[in-house]
């Protein structure tokens, strides 16, 4: 039989833990917010852009809206080189692998965080030795040993605690740590997709830098010749100086371009280099030829619905909401009572082969409770603070939202404007190689002067200059198109398998 006060102490346990079993959680549910209404992106209507024949690039591209992208898109541009460098770089970047060690720092916090579901359990061993006061207290076995007042003690116990979640602040507190790992999640996800666009549009603009340096040097070339030959009538009197100073002004201009060209070249090769986790001295192989990509002709453009679904920064952004809502019930069930239940049992003997015998073993049942009365407002400004935070991350996710609504409109109508400028680029090439043409017949012929024809080369090298420029652009631009509609993440299976094992 237990004693009465021992039935009465369990009985009350027992309320207690009724009493947290049917606890509640303090502060707003979260709720994802609905996506948004309508079913396009930009004022116009999308069409197919205009194509450029015989022009690398100049491939029409038609949208089809609601189409799912690729998960490996940058395999569409058909180049062996670039996928091999993207593998590289998702294989050695360093940011990625910081931001894949940052998950797993999120999803400990999360294991670490449900032990607080389960009691907390403690074993202990004491060996002690003491003397007693002779004047205050009697040694153990007194009066059996009444000299002996030096004296040890071992004490073996395990003990029990238990802080029942009756208002839902360790409930709270795992909701909060679950939405902090998704937000880190996407975060990696976010570093991913921009790894691969940036790859991507790193070697399209050094291929195009390249082509623009040789053709550079060209001008250069054309201009020092014309220069040579303007001294050489200015001498026998068939050009004024003005003519040479002029011509020696545009040699300069001409020589002036090509060492920011060298500069971007090195430094669009050092970030290749970077972005595939080497030393920009370890170089990479292969160069990137714009003549070797094959332009996508049918560009995925994601329904409004589904972008909200699958932009990784605006998922983030929805894991800090709901990160900062849970933190509002955590900050209430913090100005509320805090229930904890404790038991301990165990033996205290003199010596250690006395342990566990008969009369040496005690045990011990609790319950307390405490409540916050005043700690000078410090809870109240605390859960007021959380309020705001809460409103902070919702106008943080709206603008987000529409950040991730403008990068897609801003790409579509790039890519419309790419098409229309590439085929003007195109345009003018053709008519300056056309001119080119006729003025060596000319020239040929003794029609015009040699200076003339050196004129009409120099255009014909400007033009080409432009048309690289522009192929470049609709190439970059419809890298940003994937980047911008999310990347294609949801269809790698190395990025989803934490999802589908929650």
């Amino acid at each position: 039989m237990k004693p009465a006060g021992t039935s009465r102490v369990l009985c009350s346990l027992g309320g207690v833990v009724l009493l947290a079993l049917a606890g509640c959680e303090m502060g707003p549910d979260f709720k994802r917010p609905a996506a948004p209404v309508g079913g396009s992106y930009t004022a116009q209507p999308l069409s197919t852009t205009v194509s450029s024949t015989n022009v690398a690039g100049g491939t029409a591209q038609r949208f089809s809206n609601g189409q799912d992208i690729a998960g490996d898109w940058w395999t569409l541009f058909h180049s062996k080189a670039l996928n091999e460098l993207i593998q590289l770089s998702l294989t050695n970047n360093p940011d990625l692998k910081a931001a894949q060690a940052a998950l797993s720092v999120a999803r400990e916090n999360v294991l670490a965080q449900r032990g607080g579901y389960y009691p907390s359990v403690a074993a202990g061993f004491a060996a002690t030795r003491q003397k007693q006061s002779e004047v205050l207290a009697p040694v153990p076995n007194y009066p059996v040993v009444p000299n002996e007042f030096q004296y040890n003690l071992f004490t073996p116990q395990v003990v029990v605690s238990y802080v029942p979640d009756v208002f839902g602040a360790n409930r709270r507190s795992m909701e909060s740590l679950q939405a902090q790992e998704q937000s880190v999640r996407f975060q990696m996800i976010a570093t991913y997709t921009t790894l691969t666009a940036n790859v991507v549009v790193t070697a399209i603009q050094e291929g195009a830098v390249r082509m623009q340096m040789d053709a550079a040097r060209q001008l250069i070339g054309l201009n020092s010749n014309m220069v040579q030959i303007l001294k050489y009538q200015w001498s026998k009197g068939y050009a004024s100086r003005l003519d040479v100073v002029a011509q020696e002004s545009q040699l300069a201009q001409a020589v002036a371009a090509l060492p920011p060209l060298v500069k971007q070249a090195a430094q669009l090769r050092d970030l290749l280099a970077v972005l595939a986790g080497r030393f920009p001295n370890q170089g990479l192989g292969e160069e990137f030829e714009l003549s070797s990509l094959q332009l996508p002709a049918e560009l995925p453009v994601s329904l409004p619905s589904q972008l909200v679904a699958q932009r990784p920064d605006v998922l983030q952004a929805e894991a800090n909401w709901h990160a900062a809502s849970a933190q509002v019930g955590i900050a209430i069930a913090n100005r509320l009572p805090n229930i904890t239940l404790s038991a301990d049992a165990g033996s205290t003997a003199l010596s250690i082969d006395k342990v566990f015998t008969s009369g040496t073993g005690f045990w011990g049942l609790g319950a307390a409770a405490a409540a916050p009365l005043f700690q000078g407002g410090t809870l109240l400004h605390q859960e007021r603070a959380a309020k705001a935070a809460y409103v902070q991350a919702a106008e943080q996710y709206r603008s987000t939202v529409l950040t991730a609504f403008q990068n897609v409109a801003d790409t579509l109508t790039a890519l419309e404007q790419d098409a229309e400028g590439l085929k003007a680029a195109a345009t003018a090439a053709e008519d300056a190689q056309l001119t080119l043409d006729l003025s060596q017949r000319q020239w040929k012929d003794g029609y015009i002067s040699y200076l003339a024809l050196l004129s009409a080369r120099q255009a014909c090298q400007q033009a080409r200059i432009n048309l690289v420029q522009a192929q470049a652009n609709r190439y970059a631009d419809t890298a940003a198109l994937f980047q911008a509609l999310g990347g294609g993440w949801w269809r790698r299976a190395e990025l989803t398998k934490d999802q589908h094992e929650k």
